[in-house]
């Protein structure tokens, strides 16, 4: 018994150092949480208090300005215009730094499929082999007047001719990025192909026609759009010559691609369609044998086209040039005509063919020439004159 007394004494003794260590605790508790509590009030007190410091300093209470009114709510941006297949059909400027092999490349690249998917209207392209300025000019001006959206112009001068036309003519900004042309040399051929190239890359060019600085209109433009635009044909000299100034031009160099039986002449002034231009400037068979074989005396301007015409495309050209040139006096070039050869009897024999008689469409007409050469700029005020009389210039 006693024993069990002498136990169960240190718990009892212990009983109120146990209840004043909990009462501590709840004590200590309660102190934490009050202190807790009171920080956290005087943090929110101060942030909220620094916050309105920030916003009333940047108040402006100048004494002139009045408080302004909140800013208009930003207008939605207007719909961005839609970019669609005309605009990205848009021609390239004339004034491009496209090197020839670039350019030709570009130029020809073809849809596959023939319908277009938009209104267009076919133009004719003209092509002016200069070697500066266009002098007669003036009379084309005339010949172009109130047809716009119906034409293109193009021209190839010889450097280092860089003038600008003046800004009202059709010929102001038409030159195309030229390089050096010489007479009888393959370099002409180039030229041609550089003119092709930049009209091609305007879709709406359908017809492509070559002139020169000397050429004139032998019909108002009406009359000569209707034609070409109308055409089931086109028109490339080509003819099969004997003899030193034909076949006797012919290198055997080019064979096999070219042979003798394959080999033409013809005048180089052409007129195409768009089909037609296009294999011209995508030939990287032909051409480089012409240039590098026909040379000296082989006069590529007269044989490149003929042949190649010839051997690819016969059946879909007239075998003929619609511009007429005058070799009646023999030698290596044509007639030049002055101003006192220019009459109303000498226009209108040009006009009806000089008699002669072609065939365009399947049917036999005299209007065999649309275009004629070489006139001097001393013809031009002639020229002018008798334009609405004879060719019917309005």
């Amino acid at each position: 018994m006693k024993s069990q007394q002498n136990q169960n004494l240190p718990t009892s003794m212990f009983k109120p150092f146990y209840s004043h260590l909990q009462f501590t605790n709840v004590l200590s508790c309660i102190i934490i949480f009050g202190c807790g509590l009171t920080l956290g009030i005087v943090l929110t007190f101060h942030l909220q208090n620094l916050s309105f410091n920030l916003d009333f300093t940047r108040l402006d209470f100048s004494p002139t300005q009045s408080l302004q009114p909140p800013p208009p709510a930003p207008q939605p941006a207007p719909p961005a215009s839609r970019v669609g297949l005309a605009e990205y059909l848009k021609p390239a400027p004339v004034t491009h730094d496209m090197e020839d092999d670039e350019l030709l490349w570009r130029a020809s690249m073809s849809p596959r499929i023939r319908e277009y998917p938009f209104e267009r209207t076919p133009k004719v392209a003209f092509l002016f082999l200069a070697k500066g300025p266009v002098p007669l000019a003036p009379l084309w001006e005339k010949f172009f007047k109130g047809q716009e959206g119906l034409y293109s112009v193009y021209v190839h001068s010889n450097p280092p001719w860089n003038e600008t036309e003046p800004e009202d003519s059709v010929f102001h900004g038409r030159r195309i990025p030229s390089k050096g042309v010489s007479w009888g040399n393959v370099n002409m051929i180039e030229a041609e192909r550089r003119l092709l190239a930049n009209a091609l890359l305007d879709v709406a060019n359908e017809r492509f026609v070559l002139v020169s600085e000397t050429c004139i209109p032998l019909f108002n433009f009406s009359t000569v759009y209707s034609y070409l635009v109308n055409s089931t044909q086109t028109f490339v000299q080509s003819y099969d010559l004997p003899g030193p100034v034909g076949r006797g031009r012919y290198s055997s160099g080019m064979s096999p691609h070219i042979k003798i039986h394959h080999w033409r002449k013809g005048a180089q002034w052409f007129e195409m369609d768009r089909r037609l231009a296009i294999e011209v400037v995508s030939d990287r068979t032909y051409f480089p044998l012409f240039q590098r074989h026909c040379r000296h005396n082989c006069y590529a301007d007269e044989h490149y086209l003929p042949t190649l015409v010839n051997m690819k495309f016969g059946a879909s050209n007239s075998n003929r040039t619609l511009t007429w040139v005058d070799w009646s006096k023999g030698g290596p070039h044509p007639n030049r005509f002055v101003r006192n050869e220019i009459t109303v009897e000498f226009l209108e024999r040009l006009r009806d063919g000089n008699g002669m008689r072609c065939e365009y469409n399947g049917k036999a007409t005299s209007v065999c020439y649309l275009f004629a050469r070489k006139f001097l700029p001393s013809s031009l005020d002639r020229l002018l004159r008798f334009a609405p009389k004879v060719m019917h210039f309005s």
